[in-house]
């Protein structure tokens, strides 16, 4: 099966991978400025999120043979590949793989390490939407906030609202699945995994995903990554400094 995408401009090659819970909408307004510099960008959804399809599987290794069947399908050869935390795990992970179908890398706030699982209260709260008695966004939202205090990341969250019928909402997102493998999120580089080409990460000054003990991490895997820090931003960078974030990526990319 083939992943969802939403396709804009026309160009060089731009893949763009949205984060965990996350989708493809998420990057459409970043999207269309890169589109406008000449790059024809896919916004794609991975697989149990979004539009595209569910599946029992879910890990790193399967995320990457949907991205390079997607890009195959599309004709896709040396792309720009950009990810934002799990986008940016499935994103380093593909690199290291298939080396000649990337021309530059670009990762988004996740380091190659292993993280702990980290987003129970999140899944809680997700699970805990009943749609049998929730009709609206806002009854959704009330309840989610006893769950996530933090309305960017419950707005976020609720982008995966949609109506399945008249008067019955659901979640995009293959949420039991992705509750059951939870842990594989949080899975580190393999050892070996090098890409020697051209790659920038992107760290937001108020997150804790990529600290000072990163660096060395990053420069093993990837001999030529500089990393640079977005200001002003935390985990979700390039929607609370757009403004930067684009500035760098698009430095990077010219």
């Amino acid at each position: 099966m083939i992943l969802h995408s939403n396709i804009l401009g026309e160009g060089i090659p731009f893949v763009i991978l949205h984060g965990f819970l996350g989708m493809n909408d998420n990057w459409k307004t970043m999207g269309q400025k890169f589109s406008e510099e000449g790059f024809q960008v896919h916004l794609v959804d991975q697989r149990n999120h979004g539009h595209s399809f569910h599946s029992s599987e879910f890990n790193y290794d399967v995320l990457v043979v949907d991205l390079k069947t997607y890009c195959e399908t599309n004709g896709l050869k040396h792309v720009i590949l950009l990810g934002h935390s799990m986008g940016g795990k499935t994103a380093m992970l593909f690199a290291t793989k298939y080396p000649d179908m990337v021309s530059k890398l670009l990762v988004a706030d996740i380091s190659p390490r292993f993280y702990p699982v980290h987003h129970d209260g999140i899944l809680s709260g997700l699970s805990a939407l009943n749609f049998d008695v929730i009709k609206s966004r806002g009854e959704a939202d009330d309840l989610l906030s006893k769950y996530v205090s933090d309305f960017g990341t419950r707005q976020f969250l609720l982008k995966n609202l949609y109506w399945i019928e008249k008067g019955k909402l659901a979640l995009r997102m293959n949420l039991d699945v992705l509750k059951e493998e939870i842990t594989e999120i949080g899975e580190p580089l393999p050892d070996q995994a090098r890409f020697e080409k051209e790659t920038l990460f992107l760290k937001g000054d108020r997150s804790e995903y990529i600290g000072v003990e990163d660096e060395n991490i990053i420069k093993n895997h990837f001999p030529n990554a500089q990393i640079i820090t977005i200001s002003n931003a935390g985990h979700w960078l390039h929607a609370e400094n757009p403004d930067d974030f684009f500035d760098a990526v698009i430095k990077f990319t010219k």
